[in-house]
């Protein structure tokens, strides 16, 4: 198994944590946008440009959603 596909399991593996444990505190919706991201890098690098824009959006997304929960976190 080479470098980047090791880079590339554990952008994969990170996101699926992330996800998973999002109900727990908002820094695992905020590691999910940089696990996003650096999926969007191993896509871009491994030559997948669809797979890299798409995991961008989705990293794109996350933080939108993180910075959402955080204002919500403030007005409580």
């Amino acid at each position: 198994m080479d470098g980047l596909t090791l880079f590339g399991l554990f952008a994969v593996s990170a996101m699926l944590v992330c996800y998973a444990l999002e109900e727990r505190h908002p820094l695992f919706i905020l590691g999910f946008a940089a696990a996003c991201a650096l999926g969007s890098i191993y896509g871009f690098l491994q030559g997948a440009w669809p797979f890299g824009l798409v995991e961008g959006i989705w990293a794109i997304v996350a933080l939108r959603r993180w910075m959402v929960r955080q204002r919500q976190r403030q007005t409580l």
